[in-house]
This record gives C-alpha cells, sequence and structure tokens, in this order.
C-alpha cells in the first residue's frame, strides 16, 4: 500500500473530547473516526488490526469445532419476551424500533436468545450434538456512558458463539475447551502474561461465570489477583467466595485494575427449556439441551492492546496484529536514484507477500517520521 494513496491522515492535536488513550491514538493516527459518544468508523488502519484479531479467534474457535455464521442484527420482541429479558427494566441496554408494517423489533445487543431459536430446526436427536456456532457482528447496546473509548462503545465488533450439548459431560467439555482457546487468543494477542480467568457473578442459572479479565489501568474493573496460583476474582463477588477452597487467603490477594476481554458462561439446561430447545436421548426421552455461551470484544481487545503497548510517541501493535509488517519510509525521493532504489525495495517485498506500508509522500522527512511513530 503507498502510503499517498491513503485517504486518513493524522492529527497533531489530541480530540478535546475524548478522555480514554485508546481512542485519543486511535483516532490521531487514523485508524478510526469518531461519529458520537461511543460509536467509532474503522478507518483502513483500524480494520486491518481488527481484521487480524478477528483471523487470530477464528483460527482458534475453528481449532475446538466452531462453525461460522452470521446472524440478524434485527430482534424478534416475541422471543425476547419468552425468556423475560424483553422488558427493559431487566435489559437496560436494547436499542428498539417500530416497525411500518406494525410491531416492534429490537437491535441485537446478544444472541442467546435467537440463536437456541433458530437450533430448533436443526438439533432434534442425541446425535445432532454436541456442536458449537459463532459469529462476529456489530452488536448494539445503549449504554448510559461511553467514556473509555473503543474499550466501551454502543457500537463494537464482537465475537460471540454458543455451545449445544446433550450431557453434561459434552457441555464441560466444550466449556473447558472454549476457555482454552480463550487462553491461545489472549496469548497471540501479547496480552497472555498480564490476562487472567476471573471468577465473575453468575446471573439466574449459575452462581458463578468466568471472566478473562487483563491488568490494564485503563480497565473499570477492579479484581484480585494472586499471581503466582494463577488465580482472580472479580470484586464483586469476593465477599461471596469461598478463598479456603481455593487454597489462598485475602491478604495473598492483589487488588489490581482491569479491563474484561473475554467472558464464558455456563447456561445449563435452563436457557433451553425458556426458549424450547429440547431433543431426544437414546431412549426417546425428550430432554433441555445444555448450552454455554462464550464472548470476546474485538474491538476491545483493540483498545486494550493500544492502553498496554503505546509509548510516548503513539501506538505500538504486536507484531501479528500490526495493520502493515514493514513501515517503509522513503526520503529525499526527489532523488531518482534513491526513489528507483526504494521502489525496488517496495517491489520486492510485495512480490514476496511481505505486508508493506510504503510512504511515498511528497512531504518533510520529520512529518514521515512523526506519522510513523504515531
Amino acid at each position: 500500500m503507498r502510503q499517498s494513496k491513503l485517504f486518513t491522515k493524522t492529527q497533531k492535536e489530541v480530540p478535546g473530547d475524548e478522555q480514554a488513550l485508546n481512542a485519543q491514538l486511535l483516532i490521531r493516527a487514523g485508524y478510526i473516526h469518531k461519529e458520537m459518544a461511543g460509536v467509532y468508523q474503522l478507518l483502513p488502519l483500524g480494520f486491518r488490526v481488527v481484521e487480524k484479531i478477528k483471523q487470530i479467534v477464528r483460527e482458534e474457535i475453528n481449532s475446538i469445532g466452531g462453525q461460522e455464521m452470521i446472524a440478524t442484527s434485527l430482534q424478534r420482541k416475541d422471543l425476547w419476551e419468552r425468556t423475560s429479558r424483553w422488558d427493559d427494566e431487566v435489559v437496560d441496554v436494547w436499542f428498539k424500533s417500530e416497525l411500518k408494517a406494525g410491531g416492534e423489533v429490537g437491535f441485537g445487543w446478544s444472541h442467546e436468545e435467537p440463536l437456541a431459536d433458530m437450533m430448533i430446526n436443526h438439533i432434534s436427536s442425541y446425535k445432532d450434538l454436541p456442536t458449537m456456532i459463532y459469529q462476529f457482528q456489530n452488536k448494539l447496546r445503549n449504554e448510559l456512558r461511553a467514556k473509555s473509548g473503543v474499550m466501551r462503545g454502543r457500537e463494537f465488533v464482537m465475537k460471540d458463539s454458543y455451545s449445544f450439548a446433550a450431557t453434561e459431560e459434552q457441555h464441560n467439555e466444550m466449556y473447558e475447551a472454549s476457555k482454552q482457546a480463550y487462553t491461545r487468543v489472549f496469548e497471540r494477542l501479547g496480552l497472555g502474561d498480564d490476562t487472567y480467568v476471573t471468577f465473575a457473578a453468575g446471573g439466574a442459572f449459575t452462581e458463578f461465570s468466568h471472566e478473562f479479565q487483563t491488568i490494564c489501568e485503563a480497565g473499570e474493573d477492579i479484581t484480585y489477583i494472586n499471581k503466582e496460583k494463577g488465580i482472580a476474582i472479580n470484586e464483586e463477588i469476593l465477599e461471596k467466595t469461598d478463598l479456603a477452597e481455593l487454597g489462598i487467603t485475602k491478604d495473598q490477594l492483589e487488588k489490581v485494575k482491569t479491563a474484561e476481554v473475554g467472558n464464558i458462561f455456563n447456561f445449563g439446561r435452563e436457557k433451553a427449556k425458556e426458549v424450547g430447545l429440547f431433543f431426544k436421548d437414546e431412549n426417546g426421552d425428550k430432554i433441555p439441551v445444555w448450552m454455554g455461551s462464550y464472548g470476546i470484544g474485538v474491538t476491545r481487545a483493540m483498545g486494550v492492546v493500544v492502553e498496554k503497548f503505546a509509548d510516548d510517541k503513539g501506538l505500538v501493535w504486536p507484531e501479528n496484529i500490526a495493520p502493515y509488517k514493514v513501515h517503509l519510509v522513503g526520503l529525499n525521493l526527489e532523488d531518482k536514484e534513491i526513489a528507483d532504489w526504494a521502489e525496488g525495495v517496495y517491489n520486492a517485498l510485495v512480490e514476496r507477500g511481505v505486508e508493506v506500508l510504503f510512504d511515498d509522500r511528497d512531504t518533510r522527512p520529520g512529518e514521515k517520521f512523526a506519522d510513523s511513530d504515531l
């Protein structure tokens, strides 16, 4: 890619309406454009980073048998009423709209209900199980405050997957496989050393769930961590947790700020009961399906990487998610011999399949170096 053809421009000044470092740097470097609070457009460089994160996630979820699809963003009111989650008093992040033809629809903030309902058409026997589906999609959530840049948005890219199993044993195997896949994802993103599987609040179906929390000063959560034993507990459930059962005491835990980059949730068989997802076992008995849901915030992960690795000059990317492997900065290109040599290097890299951004712009060296650092 020739930088002279890249339509985006860098900015010298920090955006006055952005408090979060990740958004400040991503906007200044031309990776994202702010549409409104909590809503950002992905520009070419930001798009490339997000696509690389998605590919890492895709490879790991495929490796445990996930099947990729894309669900609809528009969702039926009656389906969510079936599980009592249409009411704004129960779920307070809905965006909803009236159809011209009559009726009301919601914009997808999550997909447990729609995809469980869809699977009614595809699961009827124990022979159809286990299975796992996943998607990448822009989620829409009517957050009261969106103040952490791409780490908490009203529209954001998320990977969500859902497992369906016939037995508790099958379900536990898929849950553990997802946990291990997520661990590999965050290792590949460069976050592995500071990311912990964390005990968190469960909800209607289980006492606890698991979050993947990354130590990050810009994070919105407080987590208590024992690094030596790899134990982490979200502050909101610390008092409910039997620390003796985990083999630690409270004074062995370090209080740190963290950002949630993923979560895995065990629905047991209750969600399937609510939706009406059943199968027949070997004896012909009708039984609800075991379900799990698993999420990774893709754009949030990008924001956390920025917060963790940026230096005083600008963005620093782990190599495997950098928008380009090489940034070739051409200087003194008015000299034909130098220009020809730079073109030769650029063409040789492209021919070898190396991703390269070639700064061939007619501008001052200082500006080129500043943009490169940013």
